[in-house]
């Protein structure tokens, strides 16, 4: 197997379907919480939607380049959450994520391997597979956050 392809699956393990790491991914947690749910704020930390917004504003920026793109993205705007007030705007944020990860993982795993060693738009960021490693790592933190905040949203919910 390509290591491309390794690294394509072990990227769609958490974000879309795996569950051998964390026992869970990001669509199984955040498919079946409403919108209320996701954008309940717990103490100070940050809320679910927050944290979702965070990691596709990532993967859309590093998707960006992917397909021939310059890269815009700038830490201080990666929390910038446009308001989530219904259902719809949830499932909008959702099926952007779903659809920006599926793009990624196809796009890297038809990559050639060589490509992974290449220097990812600029020397001071590395290779490709750098970014895309620490792509599924700030996943699998944010997805760690994630699913503690989901555990008190839901308790919360039965008081």
């Amino acid at each position: 197997m390509k290591l491309t392809t390794e690294i394509a699956n072990r990227f769609r393990e958490i974000l879309l379907n795996g569950d051998w790491v964390a026992a869970t991914n990001f669509k199984d947690q955040l498919s079946d919480l409403t919108w209320e749910q996701a954008t309940t704020k717990i103490g100070k930390l940050n809320t679910i939607a927050i944290l979702t917004f965070h990691i596709n504003y990532y993967i859309a920026g590093i998707l960006n380049v992917f397909e021939g793109g310059s890269l815009d993205i700038r830490d201080k705007y990666s929390f910038d959450l446009p308001p989530i007030k219904s259902q719809e705007d949830w499932e909008k944020l959702l099926d952007k994520m779903w659809n920006d990860a599926e793009k990624f993982a196809n796009i890297v795993e038809l990559m050639p391997d060589k490509k992974l060693e290449e220097v990812f738009v600029d020397e001071k960021y590395g290779s490709y597979k750098r970014n895309i490693n620490a792509m599924i790592e700030h996943s699998y933190y944010h997805l760690g956050q994630i699913t503690l905040i989901k555990k008190m949203v839901l308790e919360a919910d039965k008081n």
